[in-house]
């Protein structure tokens, strides 16, 4: 009966074959440790010539390049980068802080560059909106870094739900966490306002978010009663060789969260880089027909902690079903990387697209406001 029931989600794949014909021309505004990831995954790509990147901090770009052997031409700014026309770039990854996503996504796509845009989106909904409006504007292309919904495990929380065996979705419990995780090994700019803007919200919040969202077909946000706290990461003693960052620290290492859905679908929802607890949960996912639980890791990180399992009954009789791990044979970064350069030369949807992920940044956005104001808010979604 379970393997009747697995054979559901099934679906064919096909290996793609790649025009090597045409070189799509790159760009990379950051050259920071998550630059080095788009780098890597674009130095994989037999169709991609890295011609360009940029960095405000002065040598930052030249370094960067010659550590991956690599010859480009480097700038001082996203600006002097996109406006030098004789690069005739087709294509940029935004690797810069939070605080700069939205300025460098938009003079992209204005200067009609497709763009690979960093996760989180931005900070702010209002800014969300600028960066669509500037994406409608030019047409191009604008994917967003959520490369966990590309693992097949995320896949199949999303064929689960479509399936139908859950029958109407109610109730949604999602997070996740470390025990110990706030990211200072390259600095402070996750930590400083000025910088990060959004703390454990914005680094993997948008993360678990995005999990369950895009699995139930990304609903409008509504409501928002949020919580957000700091205790971990104003603490001196968090950072044995650096105790000064404590008082650099200005932004959430706790955020949780009551979200209400339209669909009449409820949201519970927490995230930690810093507790005292390995997990704050499962996530479970209740229907009228089925509930499905998904399991946490210790370190949040993309995927699932485990096979999960779906409650169900079956003729009558209550029953689980083991969902078995599936293993993604390809790094999810790379194929990342890949779904937006397909999209760029064929001229398809964004694998990632800002329609659903203006949604999840609505709900960073109102979590952090409600946070702010002590009480419910209800979400307004900014017209582009």
């Amino acid at each position: 009966m379970a393997a009747n029931i697995l054979d559901r989600f099934k679906e064919n794949t096909e290996e793609k074959v790649i025009d090597t014909s045409k070189k799509v021309r790159v760009g990379i505004i950051g050259t920071g440790w998550i630059a080095d990831a788009h780098m890597a995954s674009y130095l994989k790509q037999p169709d991609v010539e890295i011609v360009a990147g940029a960095d405000l901090v002065e040598g930052k770009a030249e370094a960067f390049f010659k550590k991956h052997g690599v010859e480009a031409k480097c700038y001082g700014s996203h600006k002097e980068m996109l406006d030098d026309e004789s690069l005739k770039l087709d294509a940029v990854s935004v690797c810069t802080y939070n605080r700069t996503h939205a300025e460098c996504a938009i003079y992209a796509l204005k200067k009609g560059v497709n763009v690979m845009l960093e996760k989180p989106m931005c900070v702010t909904i209002e800014e969300a909106a600028e960066i669509i409006k500037a994406e409608k504007e030019s047409g191009k292309v604008l994917s967003i870094g959520f490369q966990p919904r590309l693992d097949e495990n995320m896949k199949m929380i999303k064929k689960i739900v479509d399936s139908g065996v859950l029958g109407k979705i109610y109730y949604i419990q999602t997070g996740g966490g470390r025990r110990r995780g706030i990211p200072t090994p390259f600095g402070t700019t996750f930590i400083e306002d000025k910088t990060a803007g959004l703390g454990a919200l914005g680094d993997i919040g948008c993360y678990s978010l995005d999990m369950v969202l895009n699995a139930i077909g990304y609903p409008k946000p509504l409501t928002v009663s949020g919580y957000k706290s700091n205790f971990f990461g104003i603490r001196p003693d968090y950072y044995p060789t650096h105790p000064e960052y404590a008082d650099k620290f200005e932004v959430d290492d706790f955020a949780a969260a009551f979200v209400r859905l339209e669909g009449d679908i409820i949201l519970d929802f927490r995230i930690a880089w810093a507790m005292n607890m390995d997990t704050p949960g499962d996530t479970i996912i209740l229907g009228t027909e089925g509930g499905l639980r998904i399991p946490s890791t210790e370190c949040w990180n993309g995927t699932v902690g485990g096979p999960m399992k779906l409650y169900h009954e079956v003729c009558g009789q209550q029953t689980e079903t083991e969902i078995p791990i599936i293993k993604t044979s390809e790094s999810l970064f790379d194929l990342k990387i890949r779904s937006f350069l397909d999209a760029v030369k064929n001229g398809t949807p964004a694998p990632v697209p800002s329609s659903q992920i203006i949604y999840n940044q609505a709900i960073l956005d109102g979590i952090f406001k409600s946070a702010e104001a002590g009480h419910e808010i209800e979400i307004t979604i900014p017209e582009f």
